[in-house]
């Protein structure tokens, strides 16, 4: 998959901004919709700016660039691949992540009915979902051994993804090697959906 990529900068919680920005570039030949947030909180402690924040960003921003661009598709008569990025936490609980859960779980509904509703488009959906990725962000919050310790510890293969792991993941998804694959979550997890 070579080909120009144009950077375009856009608040994706303004729902009007972004379908400009997409409708002013293309034309666009892939999605990956990997913009997210998550805000720890526990049980009783949750604000609801911070409900509105994760799930402007985690959500309507996914349905917003995803059905943007697949109306372009659509029109022109074009083929297409969108991946989202969703998250282990969409499939499994964990403490102080109501909310952010709750927004990935929505992300793998979203990933399978945008798949069934543009199949008829061969317009593909997919969803990675990785555990811990061991980027710059996550080396500070995950730098104290014993939390890193107890989350590595649930996973099989004892460690957290490298983010070249997840992108592998991402642009098998988008190839055409993966033409009959549509409205899946993939855990990039080293097995801690397994156990």
């Amino acid at each position: 998959m070579m080909g120009n990529i144009e950077t375009i900068c856009v608040d994706l919680n303004d729902w009007n901004a972004v379908q400009t920005a997409l409708e002013s570039v293309g034309p666009i030949d892939l999605v990956v919709n990997n913009a997210g947030m998550c805000l720890l909180e526990a049980i009783g402690s949750i604000t609801e700016e911070s409900v509105d924040k994760q799930l402007s960003l985690n959500v309507k921003a996914v349905i917003n660039v995803s059905q943007t661009v697949a109306k372009q598709w659509i029109r022109d008569k074009r083929k297409g691949a969108i991946v989202n990025i969703s998250s282990q936490s969409s499939m499994r609980a964990l403490r102080e992540h109501l909310v952010y859960c709750g927004s990935k779980g929505a992300v793998d509904q979203i990933t399978r009915v945008l798949a069934l509703e543009l199949a008829q488009h061969n317009i593909r959906v997919n969803s990675v979902n990785p555990t811990v990725v061991w980027t710059d962000l996550a080396k500070i919050v995950w730098a104290d051994p014993i939390v890193s310790g107890a989350m590595k510890s649930r996973i099989p293969l004892g460690r957290f993804a490298e983010p070249e792991e997840v992108a592998d993941a991402v642009t098998f998804l988008l190839s055409d090697r993966a033409a009959m694959i549509t409205g899946v979550t993939l855990p990039v997890d080293g097995g801690f959906l397994a156990t």
